[in-house]
């Protein structure tokens, strides 16, 4: 399984510090220091590409340039670039591109808010699927094209460093999950079509309404180092089999000049049938558990 909106990148993780980055997470106004405008710009090398636990990469190393502009009224913009798979996100360049912009207030070591808009797009990825089975024929039919393309709304609410957001999918679907990217996919590489063809039973459907949820927690262990701790769960209208949950627990440490970053992610899926995509000869799965190693620097 996997707008016209500038989306705004609050968010977790995909998901911070050792973590794949969620692309949804608001880049600190305070962080601007004491200049009206700042730009930091981040280059980042990962042993895995994830997104809320699911490998963007297909369990394959990846890359990420970041560039965050903060203003010192609070207006923060985002503007991402990572690469994925070809063969998880189908007739992709390679690569997906965030756009956000948001504002963000309040006390950074008390109660802080932000809200922000964002869209996250990949280029060239589409999938054809069936819409619909002819019961009589025993054949899927109505084969349609979807895109992955994504926006979102999306609410930050935090204490210190404990942070909560709140996304909600304002495009057609959820990275591709309508009747074709959900149905389609359990049919497509589960032995016993039940499932999919129960999918296909509750009729045409997509995933705009979605939500997201995220919570996370940075805790310092020395100058130098912070442990991350991140908890997760996205509810899909029309497709409960797409729901899930993540959990993550890692350490960043600083050191000439780099950030070093090792991190457990783990996901507990209803559906594994949606996080599986046909290599060649084999299926790899997507959502397995497994310790990311990344390195990143910022100029």
């Amino acid at each position: 399984m996997r707008y016209p909106l500038l989306l705004l990148a609050l968010g977790a993780a995909l998901c911070t510090g050792a973590r794949a980055e969620d692309t949804t997470k608001l880049p600190r106004a305070e962080d601007a220091a004491m200049a009206s405008f700042a730009v930091d710009t981040e280059v980042k090398l990962v042993s895995d590409q994830r997104n809320r636990g699911i490998s963007d990469s297909l369990n394959r190393p990846g890359a990420q340039l970041s560039i965050q502009m903060a203003h010192e009224s609070g207006v923060i913009g985002l503007v991402q670039l990572s690469t994925v798979s070809k063969k998880a996100y189908t007739d992709a360049d390679g690569v997906n591109l965030l756009l956000g912009v948001g504002y963000r207030f309040g006390d950074p070591d008390a109660w802080h808010f932000g809200v922000g808009l964002a869209t996250e797009f990949f280029p060239g990825a589409k999938f054809y699927a069936p819409h619909a089975v002819d019961l009589e024929a025993g054949a899927p039919v109505d084969f349609r094209k979807t895109r992955y393309d994504t926006s979102y709304a999306v609410i930050e609410i935090g204490w210190g460093a404990l942070e909560g957001r709140i996304l909600n999918v304002l495009s057609r679907s959820y990275r591709g999950a309508d009747t074709g990217g959900v149905c389609g996919q359990i049919l497509s590489v589960s032995e016993d079509p039940t499932k999919a063809l129960e999918c296909y039973a509750r009729g045409e459907a997509n995933s705009r309404g979605s939500w997201l949820f995220d919570l996370g927690y940075k805790l310092p262990l020395g100058a130098q180092t912070t442990l991350n701790l991140h908890a997760g769960a996205q509810r899909i209208r029309h497709f409960s089999e797409a729901n899930f949950s993540d959990y993550s627990l890692g350490v960043t440490h600083t050191r000439w000049g780099f950030q070093w970053s090792a991190e457990w992610l783990a996901t507990r899926t209803r559906a594994r049938e949606l996080f599986m995509v046909i290599d060649g000869d084999r299926i790899r799965r997507q959502d397995n558990s497994k310790l990311v190693i990344s390195v990143a620097r910022k100029f």
